[in-house]
């Protein structure tokens, strides 16, 4: 059977800092194994997502220093409960003119959920 193009997604986000590229580039979070900063090592950051405290676990999927771009795998964690896989791409540039930086986020993910699950469950509350 045919995967529905619905389960698949991306979104792309820019958000402006006021740290260098460089501080952030070099971000701290758990490190569980490998080497910091090397491709396939395993890490863990805690964030905050409604207010609630929240953990993902990913692996390192790709390192270019020199652009201050680094890609991740989410292995496990809360985002796991509602997706298949997800992946991250963040890459962070000196802000032009200025002070602080650029930080692009790109996230590649497939749901969990089938759409046409997700419509019979929405006709079955609708009135008809």
């Amino acid at each position: 059977m045919a995967e529905s193009s619905s389960l698949l997604g991306e979104l792309e986000v820019e958000v402006e800092i006021k740290a260098p590229a460089a501080e952030f580039y070099h971000m701290q979070c758990d490190l569980h194994d490998g080497e910091w900063g090397k491709v396939g090592s395993i890490i863990s950051w805690n964030y905050m997502h409604d207010g609630k405290a929240k953990v993902a676990k990913e692996r390192i999927e790709v390192v270019e220093p020199e652009k201050k771009l680094i890609k991740f795998k989410v292995l496990e964690g809360d985002l796991m409960e509602e997706f298949k896989s997800f992946l991250i791409t963040i890459q962070v540039t000196p802000k032009q003119g200025g002070n602080g930086s650029i930080v692009k986020w790109h996230f590649e993910y497939k749901n969990l959920m089938r759409t046409s699950l997700t419509l019979k469950l929405c006709s079955r509350s609708l009135p008809i």
